[in-house]
């Protein structure tokens, strides 16, 4: 394992892998840590040509890039769901890239995974290292898709699983958390409270906490899309990737995953970053727009309510990422998301939920204000399946008009129509 610490997006604190569990003892919750690896050893060990060849169609075919023991990376690839997460399709959207004048347009289709969001990613990672350090029962805060993807994966393991998630999540998300058999609380407040609560019970009762960036892990599962990106473009990358944000730890996992395939010299750069976030809910893109290297709590109200966060977790990384790799930060409102939804699935036949189809809404945003060149390589991250939230789907498009079932009323009214 070529895992050998933890630095500190804060402070710049390096610790040991035993050292520290969560967050930098310095910086606290503001001091979330990047896991290092030694990069010297993975280029000796690793050939890019036999990673190709690796049979699994997974997260797992990338074992030596994740900061896993190999006992534990052999129970993950055995263990239900665990075995299929990632290497999720990537589909040339080509009428999306006629209409917006660009070379080629891709849509990643993360809502494939097997509980249909990209947050498996994190979970599958997170619920395997809970079970190397011992851990008896795991727990998160979620909007929904990250609460959903650990009660699947820990359910695989036979781990308990406590989930904390606002009571106004859709419906289809919780039902999903109680199918797995986590016990689950509807907090009685917003996504960053319950946020709160889940560390908070997670200290007193000994639980390992999933928390999203305040788990270092998160980022090390979200990277492999990265990988795959990577391997599904004929080992090159996309001149551009637009990714929803929220707490912005998709961001920086995948701005990770590309500093990994950078560091090992097998791309010669990075893609262009940018984070999309709904106009209720942008403390990252004020944070942006204004020079600062972190974002200041905000209220969050959106209908995307994967993003709907109101102190993003991982801001510094997520900023940090942008900015170095010279992308930018657009805001668009749910009107927009809404139609982008439909966009999706009539263009390219994906399904996606409203926080997934905000990152094609930021796409057609950056068209339209010339921030995207015609020859560009363009990546979309479609990040959870519209089956989690179907009421905003009908919202949408509007409900379907109903019909006599008896023929020749029906036909008059199919003739009125066609």
């Amino acid at each position: 394992m070529a895992f050998i610490g933890f630095r500190c997006g804060r402070c710049g604190a390096t610790y040991d892998p035993g050292e520290v569990r969560y967050v930098c003892p310095r910086d606290g919750a503001e001091g979330t840590l990047d896991v290092l690896y030694d990069y010297d050893r993975l280029r000796a060990a690793l050939d890019p040509e036999r990673l190709r060849a690796h049979p699994a169609r997974s997260i797992w075919r990338y074992a030596p890039l994740l900061p896993l023991r190999p006992e534990t990376l052999t129970r993950g690839e055995g263990a239900g769901p665990l075995q299929t997460v990632g290497w999720t399709p990537l589909y040339r959207a080509e009428r999306t890239a006629r209409r917006l004048g660009l070379r080629a347009v891709y849509v990643k289709d993360d809502g494939r995974n097997p509980t249909a969001s990209f947050k498996d990613r994190a979970s599958a990672v997170v619920a395997l290292k809970a079970i190397e350090e011992g851990a008896s029962v795991v727990t998160t805060a979620s909007s929904g898709n990250a609460a959903a993807a650990l009660a699947g994966m820990a359910a695989a393991l036979g781990l308990p699983a406590v989930i904390f998630v606002p009571h106004t999540a859709p419906p289809a998300k919780i039902a999903q958390l109680l199918i797995y058999g986590a016990r689950v609380y509807l907090v009685e407040g917003t996504y960053d409270e319950a946020f709160d609560l889940a560390i908070a019970a997670a200290e007193a009762f000994g639980w390992y906490c999933r928390n999203t960036a305040y788990n270092p892990f998160t980022r090390e599962g979200k990277k492999t899309a990265a990988y795959e990106l990577w391997e599904q473009l004929g080992g090159r990358a996309p001149d551009r990737v637009f990714v929803a944000v929220g707490d912005g730890n998709i961001l920086s996992g995948i701005w990770k995953g590309f500093r990994d395939l950078a560091a090992l010299g097998w791309i010669d750069r990075l893609p262009v970053l940018m984070g999309v976030q709904a106009e209720g809910a942008a403390a990252l893109a004020h944070a942006w727009a204004r020079g600062d290297p972190d974002a200041r709590p905000e209220p969050a109200q959106t209908i995307a309510d994967s993003i709907a966060v109101g102190r993003p977790r991982d801001a510094r990384f997520a900023l940090q990422a942008v900015r170095e790799t010279g992308g930018a930060f657009l805001t668009v409102r749910d009107e927009e998301i809404l139609q982008a939804m439909q966009t999706l699935a009539r263009e390219v036949g994906v399904f996606a939920e409203p926080s997934a189809a905000a990152a094609l809404a930021g796409l057609e945003k950056a068209v339209r204000e010339g921030m995207v060149g015609e020859e560009e390589e363009v990546v979309v991250m479609a990040t959870g399946n519209g089956l989690k939230d179907v009421p905003s789907a009908i919202r949408a498009t509007g409900e379907a008009p109903r019909i006599p079932a008896a023929i020749p009323e029906a036909l008059k009214h199919l003739r009125a129509e066609w």
